[in-house]
């Protein structure tokens, strides 16, 4: 189906270079970016939470870093 869609220049010139540098054409890379959204991977509430990693070190006690509070530490 074709349609017409309104962006703005400066979003369009950047989906232009970006489709450029994927080797990809505006047309394909829009498709994806809809398919994307659509099935819920471009949805912030669908993404998983990351755990910070265990580290381990070879002699003495394990770091679990999991709960620490990094602003606190910065702040």
């Amino acid at each position: 189906m074709r349609t017409t869609i309104d962006m703005p220049d400066a979003l369009y010139r950047k989906t232009k270079a970006t489709a450029a540098l994927r080797g990809s054409s505006v047309k394909d890379l829009i498709i994806q970016a809809v398919e994307h959204e659509l099935t819920g991977s471009g949805s912030k509430a669908k993404r998983k939470r990351v755990k910070l990693p265990l580290i381990r070190s070879w002699k003495g006690p394990k770091l679990d870093l999991t709960n620490f509070d990094f602003d606190e530490l910065l702040g």
